[in-house]
């Protein structure tokens, strides 16, 4: 990413800066993210701590929706001569950096983006997000912010009362992502706080009781298979758990999670059942293998879908010029479904002899092979989880001093909290907090003999 040297606002002390002028969601799968969470082209003075975009040309590309946009700042004050100068280099780039076949009417069309503002909006469009979309999350978090600087509980229930319309599952959803962001930060204030909203929101408002009813429904479920599962879970106690599951949420946590079981000699041990049957139970036993035929038809499709855009995912990456530099980009959209589409046409190619796309399906999956290798570090802390005397453990250390690193300290505290927050098995936990105070002795010890 380019550098440009730039003057801080505040301090006016040089800064060197990275800006990045094209967005291009084809080469750079990251960039689209940098742009809607803020963090691109943003300046960090390192004199005064000033933080804040610098302004410059955009072109924003993803050829999957068909979209080339571009945004001038008007703050840069150049008549439209100039700025159609600077941004013909940028667009001309985006488009020879396609092959031929690629090149549609769309590139010769660049939509203009008046302000920083609509160019997000109009990307978030494009993702399905619409500008009303935008607006309620606001007004939640809004919501969220008052509800935070609100110290006392009753003022808290009052405006959960005035507000009882605002609070829905996209509440719940941006509430859940604060309560995990601040445990992350180690933010122990904010994460109490947004911890003791949640359980009001869900004592005192009616979206809050139907989900904590929904979730023991769901608990029930799973502890219902479980207990069944202790003496061997056959289709015939499954059939019997689906046909006494007084709830929806029940029935439909039930088939979801034993989608693979619910086959075609399950569905003729329900139709036995219904011919058996009589009367109201007969009419409620069909109506029950409609509502499982609907459940199971839904979570295929959706299975399919997942498939179908993992299979597209690698065949973009197959496609690149640098398959390892698009298999690192694309690390965070891995998944099983992935994983089965490359085992698959790493099968098809093996069985049609094709080398060149084995070859091509190789170089992918030595990134994944990788990427999925725990680090050193990680290795060294499950090492040391496995023995349980001190001195076994102190000479696990002795032999790998230089790994004792500030770095190493951390990662180990990190998990010593993550471990005492999350409520973990005790005695990982003790384990985790005992590794971590010898580790901390052992590097006073080295650094002492240095």
């Amino acid at each position: 990413m380019p550098q440009i040297r730039t003057t801080c606002p505040r301090c006016k002390s040089p800064v060197l800066a990275d800006v990045q002028q094209i967005v291009d969601v084809a080469r750079d799968s990251q960039a689209k993210a940098r742009l809607l969470n803020g963090s691109l082209n943003v300046m960090n003075c390192p004199n005064c701590g000033y933080q804040g975009m610098i302004s410059t040309p955009l072109v924003y590309h993803d050829p999957d929706k068909e979209l080339l946009l571009t945004y001038f700042p008007p703050e840069l004050g150049l008549p439209m001569d100039q700025q159609e100068q600077q941004m013909g280099p940028l667009i001309t780039q985006v488009v020879n950096n396609l092959p031929p076949e690629k090149r549609k009417a769309y590139l010769f069309r660049p939509q203009s983006m008046l302000t920083y503002q609509t160019l997000l909006e109009r990307v978030l469009e494009a993702e399905g997000i619409t500008k009303e979309m935008i607006e309620e999350q606001q007004q939640r978090l809004h919501l969220l912010q008052r509800l935070l600087s609100t110290p006392n509980s009753a003022d808290r229930l009052e405006i959960f009362r005035q507000e009882e319309a605002t609070v829905d599952e996209t509440f719940f959803s941006l509430l859940n992502r604060l309560v995990e962001a601040s445990l992350a930060q180690n933010d122990e204030q904010v994460s109490g706080a947004l911890a003791v909203i949640q359980q009001e929101a869900m004592e005192h408002t009616a979206f809050g009781r139907k989900m904590k009813e929904q979730a023991q429904e769901a608990q029930e479920a799973l502890r219902s298979l479980q207990e069944a599962s202790k003496t061997g879970l056959t289709r015939e106690k499954l059939l019997d758990l689906i046909i006494s599951a007084p709830t929806d949420v029940r029935l439909n946590t039930l088939v979801s999670l034993t989608r693979a079981g619910l086959d075609y000699t399950f569905f003729q041990l329900l139709t036995d059942k219904i011919d058996a049957a009589e009367g109201e139970e007969k009419e409620r036993l069909i109506e029950l293998r409609g509502k499982i035929l609907n459940i199971t038809s839904a979570i295929d499709k959706q299975i399919q879908a997942q498939v179908e855009q993992s299979r597209q995912l690698l065949n973009q990456i197959l496609q690149s010029e640098n398959i390892e530099q698009a298999t690192e980009q694309h690390l965070p959209e891995i998944d099983e479904f992935f994983m089965e589409a490359l085992n698959a046409e790493l099968q098809q190619a093996r069985s049609q002899g094709d080398l060149e796309r084995i070859g091509k399906l190789q170089r992918v999956n030595a990134v994944l092979e990788k990427a999925s290798t725990p680090p050193p570090e990680v290795t060294m802390i499950e090492r040391l989880l496995e023995v349980e005397d001190e001195d076994t453990r102190r000479q696990i250390l002795s032999e790998n001093p230089e790994m004792i690193t500030p770095e190493f300290l951390q990662l180990l505290g990190g998990l010593v909290a993550q471990s005492q927050q999350q409520e973990q098995d005790p005695t990982v936990a003790e384990r985790l907090q005992q590794i971590y105070s010898l580790a901390l002795r052992f590097s006073m010890e080295q650094r002492l003999k240095s």
